[in-house]
């Protein structure tokens, strides 16, 4: 039995993601379990939203148990990390606010599974009438670049954000006020792009 492309890159990502909350949690070693928590309810997050949204509409596909095992969205992901790093921010009496590490290494973790999803065929976005910037599916239905876009978009933000790390050096107060309210802004946007019709659109061709 071989691992698809897509189960290995999602791999790479926890594993990138361990190794830097490994590094902060020398610090404090309260933050390796405010990831542990964010990583559990992240997957949780994205496995019930999933289903919610649209995943009982398979309860009748032969493959439906496949399809429940593997289906997940980036919105619960986010939903379901935030809440579950709060309560763990509670139990453990930690104070300060981790969102700014989060929105380092997060969009990481969201290039590497869009990769996957281009490597798998899944995720694809809304049918549309053909165009220069569209991409053609396995069926030869024109579509929107939902995985692309979104790959773009947070390799964007990376750099953004290591950005405004470096300006902390020469001007502190203001890199820091910005990157608190660029992270809100591109985790709203990348919420936004998890839309519920690229669930389905894999089963629709």
């Amino acid at each position: 039995m071989t691992a698809s492309p897509y189960s290995l890159l999602m791999l790479a990502g926890i594993a990138v993601s361990l190794v830097f909350w490994s590094r902060l949690a020398k610090r404090d070693e309260r933050l390796l379990v405010i990831y542990i928590a964010a990583l559990v309810s992240a997957f949780l997050g994205a496995k019930v939203d999933c289903l919610a949204v649209g995943g009982w509409m398979f309860g009748d596909a032969p493959d439906r148990w496949m399809i429940w095992a593997t289906g997940k969205t980036i919105l619960g992901a986010l939903l379901g990390g935030y809440a579950g790093v709060e309560v763990a921010k509670r139990v453990t009496g930690y104070a300060q606010a981790p969102g700014d590490w989060f929105a380092v290494i997060a969009p990481v973790g969201i290039v590497l599974g869009r990769v996957g999803c281009l490597l798998h065929g899944c995720c694809l976005g809304r049918a549309c009438a053909p165009a220069w910037w569209t991409i053609t599916d396995a069926h030869g239905v024109a579509r929107w670049p939902a995985g692309p876009v979104e790959i773009a978009f947070n390799v964007l933000a990376l750099a953004l954000f290591l950005l405004l790390s470096r300006m902390e050096k020469s001007r502190p107060h203001f890199a820091a006020r910005l990157r608190g309210r660029t992270s809100i802004f591109t985790s709203s946007l990348t919420a936004r792009s998890a839309s519920p019709t690229n669930f389905s659109a894999r089963r629709r061709g």
